[in-house]
């Protein structure tokens, strides 16, 4: 398993660090990066170059090319997902109970240490 902590050195926002997110991509290999706080899972994903999101309508909830799967133990901190974001897991592909578009999932100090694992196939 590949390992690489994308994120050198804690950053500050109004004094607090920023939460860190643990990307593991369906090789194995994990990345942990820092978020800034209101952003999403997905926005951090694309700006750290992470394999396995697509997010081909930009966030709209639309497409489904953000899917993570949520650690098990972060599942119920982050939440179930939206009536909206429901009907669009129901078109993804390697879909699993913990599944969620990263889109949805606003970024906040509880999400410090987040863990997604990303699946192989996101419809490209």
């Amino acid at each position: 398993m590949k390992e690489r902590d994308d994120a050198a050195g804690s950053q500050r926002v109004n004094g607090a660090p920023m939460p860190k997110i643990i990307f593991i991509e369906h090789d194995g290999t994990r990345h942990t990066v820092e978020a800034e706080i209101g952003t999403t899972v997905m926005e951090t994903a694309l700006r750290n170059d992470i394999g396995g999101i697509v997010a081909e309508c930009g966030g709209s909830c639309t497409c489904a090319t953000c899917l993570v799967h949520v650690d098990e133990t972060w599942s119920p901190i982050v939440g179930p997902p939206s009536p909206e974001e429901e009907d669009m897991l129901d078109s993804a592909f390697e879909v699993k109970p913990t599944s969620r578009l990263s889109c949805q999932i606003k970024v906040t100090a509880a999400l410090d240490g987040l863990i997604v694992h990303t699946p192989a196939y996101q419809g490209r």
